[in-house]
């Protein structure tokens, strides 16, 4: 009996991984700009507005209101497309299928998207702890060869990327951040969200990883 609970169990907690798999699998993308009414609809849900920083499910419906912009970089490739309203389509896995308008598309670096793919996760850990994390103050990794190299080239990708960014776009700040915060190197971090605070001084999203990493 015990072998036959141990088996269900081990079949339960395999069909959970392959089911949240499947799940992580189905997003492709993240929205990095936001201006304006935008909304979206994804499969079998009503309409909502679009948010900074959502991520992007294949399937999901676009519609850019006159005036609105709505920018979003796909993680497989590093697509990433501009769109301006009046227009809308839908996401695919890699590219939007325009169903109205046309967008301006530009090729993010290599290597960056993998990263971007986790910034919704890195403003949670940022609104969390600031709602009743524990504060940790002067730790000092000590990175290996392997990771150093890592930041290193990290660092190298975003002096090069940013000089081609527009002067208020925070996203090569957000993949610098995201790779910093793998190796909790809190000093450089706060540098690069003073950085995004110039940029963007009254986003949200910024204001949460500025108090988050203030405290660090």
């Amino acid at each position: 009996m015990s072998m036959i609970r141990t088996s269900a169990k081990v079949f339960v907690a395999l069909s959970a991984a392959s089911s949240f798999a499947a799940w992580a699998a189905a997003d492709v993308g993240l929205v990095n700009q936001l201006q304006g009414d935008v909304s979206y609809q994804g499969s079998g849900a009503v309409g909502a507005k679009a948010a900074p920083f959502m991520k992007v499910r294949e399937g999901d419906k676009f519609t850019i209101a006159d005036g609105g912009v709505l920018r979003i970089v796909y993680f497989e490739g590093g697509r990433q497309e501009m769109w301006k309203g009046p227009s809308s389509f839908k996401a695919g896995s890699k590219a939007g299928e325009a169903q109205s308008g046309t967008p301006v598309v530009s090729q993010l670096p290599g290597g960056v998207p993998a990263k971007l793919s986790q910034t919704a996760e890195v403003i949670q850990i940022a609104k969390l702890g600031r709602a009743g994390g524990v504060t940790v103050r002067g730790v000092k990794p000590n990175l290996t060869p392997a990771q150093a190299a890592e930041v290193a080239q990290a660092k190298k990708t975003y002096e090069s990327w940013k000089g081609t960014s527009p002067a208020d776009d925070i996203t090569p700040e957000m993949y610098l951040y995201t790779v910093l915060q793998d190796y909790m190197l809190y000093d450089d971090m706060k540098a690069v969200v003073q950085t995004m605070q110039a940029k963007q001084p009254n986003s949200q999203e910024v204001k949460e990883l500025a108090a988050w990493v203030s405290g660090k």
